[in-house]
């Protein structure tokens, strides 16, 4: 937008200082309300960013939501065989002594982990790690609590740097413990193949296959409750960045009812320098200026 004042209007204005000022108002206003308009577009682009974003996290939320219950599944019907297996047959702790030829081949240090897993039934668990961020563990504490207005204070407090290094590490941990359990799974199916290709009784197979089932039922619902944990990271990351699209929306229309302002007091302070009486138009243009500027600060620090 320029504004070009006619030259028989410039006439009529006094060249005192009264005068220069009423004739770079209209300018100025123009500056202003340019400047807010661009600031609207900007917050605007960025709500859509951030709406688009919160769209990615939640279809990652969806994916790790997937693997929990599927894992979940999976470790139900593990449970739901052993509990058929051991009403039907009489099962025995498995004799690990009767195994280690199975074994044989395995480092001491897996070996005693695929001993452990199929003497333990609650093996294998997840590695103790350490705490949370106190203020990411309180937004997840809001995630289960049916107050929005808790959740949004707690989502309000939350860093996005500090959440992307907690989803980074959750994600490290799923996949430590998955790579721990990979040569604990390979034992296992190594004396699973020993078994059957040797003479082995069948109460032996019959108690290595309850051992196995409570081993795989006990690994599932460990890797379920690491999706589980990424999971609510994602859906923390989805509101934070929900909320982020909503406050760029709402600086947006602010910004823009700044640039109306602006204008308005473009257009009285044009028609000021016309104007006889340019006192009263020019205070106006001054007024509505004026309140344009410091209602765009004010979004622009506090909003």
């Amino acid at each position: 937008m320029k504004v070009e004042i006619p030259d028989n209007l410039k006439t009529e204005v006094p060249s005192s200082i009264w005068g220069k000022i009423l004739t770079a108002t209209p300018v100025i206003m123009t500056v202003i309300a340019t400047a807010l308009a661009g600031l609207s577009t900007s917050e605007m682009s960025r709500a859509q960013y951030s709406r688009s974003l919160a769209a990615q996290q939640q279809s990652k939320a969806g994916d790790q939501w997937a693997f929990f219950q599927a894992k979940r599944l999976r470790g139900a019907m593990q449970r739901s065989t052993l509990d058929v297996l051991t009403a039907t047959t009489p099962v025995q702790p498995l004799d690990t002594s009767a195994i280690n030829t199975g074994v044989a081949k395995l480092d001491d240090a897996t070996r005693q982990l695929v001993i452990l897993a199929l003497t333990n039934p609650r093996q294998p668990s997840i590695p103790p790690t350490g705490p949370l961020n106190h203020v990411i563990q309180q937004a997840l504490d809001a995630l289960n609590n049916p107050d929005p207005a808790m959740l949004a204070t707690a989502v309000a407090q939350l860093d996005d740097a500090t959440l992307a290094q907690a989803v980074v590490q959750a994600r490290n941990l799923a996949s430590a413990y998955d790579a721990a359990m990979d040569p604990v799974t390979r034992g296992i199916d190594s004396i699973e193949q020993f078994l059957h290709a040797g003479d082995a009784n069948e109460n032996l197979k019959r108690n290595f296959v309850a051992a196995r089932l409570a081993y795989n039922a006990a690994r599932y619902d460990s890797e379920a409750q690491l999706n589980r944990s990424i999971a609510n990271l994602y859906e923390l990351q989805v509101r934070r960045s929900n909320r982020q699209a909503d406050r760029h929306h709402a600086r947006s229309l602010r910004f823009f009812f700044g640039m109306l302002g602006a204008q308005a007091a473009v257009i009285v302070a044009t028609f000021a320098i016309a104007a006889r009486k340019r006192n009263l138009l020019w205070t106006l243009a001054a007024l509505a200026g004026t309140a344009a500027v410091a209602f765009a600060i004010h979004v622009y620090l506090f909003v």
